[in-house]
Parts: C-alpha cells; structure tokens; sequence
C-alpha cells in the first residue's frame, strides 16, 4: 500500500464526524464541505510530518477547528430568521425574501449519520446536531464556540482542548463558563421532544404528511401546538400559533387534494420532509416534534436543498 492509499484508509473513517463537527462551528453545509476538504487537504501535506503522537482523529480534528477558526474571521454568523425579529402579525400580508442573509442550512442525516448501530451513539448524534442548538451557537465568538463543542458535544477533556487551541486549560473553562452563560439567555427548546423513531411521534408525522397531501388544514391545526412556530428561509419574516400558521398557508400556498406530495427524510437529528407542490420540489420541511404536536416548523424554500437530500428535483 503506498502513501496515498494509507492516507485515504486512515481517514476516510472521520470524513462524516469531521463534516458535522465543520458544520456545527460554520452553520453551513457547503462551507463544511469545503473546510473538511481543506482539512484532509492540509493533513495530506503534512502526513509525512505525522509521527502518531496524537491520535489520526486528533490531529483531523485540530486541523478542522483551526480551519474553522480561520474561516469565521472572515464570515458572518448563519441564523434563522426568529434570530432577527420578533413574530409577524399578518399571515395575509407580503412577505419578504432576503436571499442575501446568510441563513442557517439544514443537515441531511444521511451525510453525517454515524455509521454504528448502538442506540446511545445515534440518539447522541442527533442531540448534538438540532437545528434549534447550532443556531444559538452561533452567536457565540468563534473560540468560545469551538470550545463549547469539543467540551459539551465531543466530550473532550479540557487539557485536550486547550493543546488543540494553543491556550491553558484555565482560559478553556473560562471560555466555557462564558459560552453557557450566553446559551442560558437563548430561548430553551421544548422538553418533551422525542425521537422521530417513536411510534407516537411516527404516527403524528404521518398525519402531518396526510393533512398536507388531503389538504385538510382543519386536521394540520389540530396537529400543530397553539403556540407553534413556522420560520420560512429566505423569507425574514415568521409566524407564531397554530392559527396563524394555518392562515398563512392557506394563503400564501394554495392547494387543493392531490397537489401536495410528502416524501419523508430526516435533518439535524429531526425528522422533516420534502414538500413537492404539482410533482415540482418546492420546499424542505424540518420537524420539532413532541408527543403534544408539532412545535417548530422550518420550511426551507429552496428547490435546490433536494439534491443533498438525494430528493429529485420531480414527481412523476
């Protein structure tokens, strides 16, 4: 086996840890695409210089945080838009689209879903990939947010994060201290939120999906919980209550039975959707679900995600 082929053996096991790790500090699926890409490309580089003092998955990982690091000087936080306003009040009114806001992408669990079929490390993995959490993280300064990550999510000791950063492990509690503290201040998602894999949460997406392809909105309100919330990227604006989210639907996306077709997937640990309006893709939907209803809707509108779901742009 020559060096290029040692390499490619080695490292191939990390690339999709690394890309939920690049796409946690960045917010972003392409840019993470592209920082592990320029991970593995630095770590070809310097394999020769690699002597196994550290672990491989250390040294990925030191390489990808600093990359990450470097790329966060010069970008600007990834957000949702409840991030940038307060709820709007009229779901017949015209709504804004803001394509130049660096909005917060969605994760298709099939590019970075751990390949191991222990129950404890898939429901860890999901936790730490919630859309609802990488957003807050964001607002968190770059090296509080990478130390948050490797502390809380990687469960790295702190004398491990403080060699990867080239500081104390005093300055890495610090950090710590500070970014809980800001995360104590960011609204707290629902506790009752449960594994898409439960046979009630299951039941309730299924008519979710029907009240949708039916055209039943009186069955979609009853399904949504009263205070329920839908954000819409790249529209600015976004609504609260199950009333109002069913008016703006109603309004702004027309449709009789038959015109909606919901293919199931999952995203950030969390059950979702795409939304295909006249057999054309139209939107992917990421689900906060509970026992009680449905919580939180993202609806992603942007015919484009489909192809890093492996979702055709069509239905026949």
């Amino acid at each position: 086996m020559d060096d290029v082929d040692e390499f490619a053996a080695q490292t191939a096991q990390y690339r999709r840890e690394l890309l939920a790790h690049c796409y946690r500090m960045l917010g972003s699926v392409d840019d993470a695409e592209d920082l592990v890409q320029e991970t593995l490309l630095r770590a070809w580089r310097s394999y020769g210089e690699f002597e196994g003092r550290a672990s491989m998955r250390t040294w990925l990982y030191r390489i990808a945080t600093n990359a990450c690091l470097n790329a966060l000087q010069h970008s600007s936080r990834r957000v949702l838009p409840t991030g940038l306003a307060g709820p709007s009040d009229d779901p017949e009114r015209a709504t804004f689209l803001s394509n130049e806001i660096p909005w917060l992408q969605p994760m298709p669990d099939a590019r970075i879903a751990p390949q191991s079929s222990d129950p404890a490390m898939i429901v860890a993995a999901r936790e730490g990939m919630r859309l609802a959490l990488i957003a807050a993280w964001q607002y968190l300064p770059p090296r509080q947010r990478a130390v948050l990550i490797l502390r809380d999510v990687l469960r790295w000791k702190a004398s491990e994060v403080a060699e990867l950063l080239g500081v104390s492990v005093a300055a890495v509690n610090s950090a710590l201290q500070r970014a809980h503290a800001t995360l104590r201040q960011a609204p707290a998602e629902s506790t009752d939120i449960t594994e898409p894999d439960d046979p009630a949460v299951r039941a309730l997406l299924d008519q979710y999906a029907a009240a949708f392809e039916t055209s039943d909105m009186t069955a979609l309100t009853a399904l949504l919980k009263t205070d329920a919330i839908i954000e819409m990227p790249p529209l600015r604006e976004w609504f609260h209550g199950n009333v109002d989210i069913v008016r703006l639907i109603t309004t702004r996306c027309p449709a009789r039975p038959g015109d909606v077709r919901m293919v199931p997937t999952a995203a950030n640990g969390q059950p979702a959707f795409g939304f295909y309006l006249r057999g054309e893709a139209y939107s992917i939907h990421v689900l906060t679900a509970t026992r009680a209803g449905i919580e939180r809707i993202v609806s992603y509108n942007d015919s484009a995600l489909f192809e890093s779901f492996d979702l055709p742009k069509s239905l026949p």
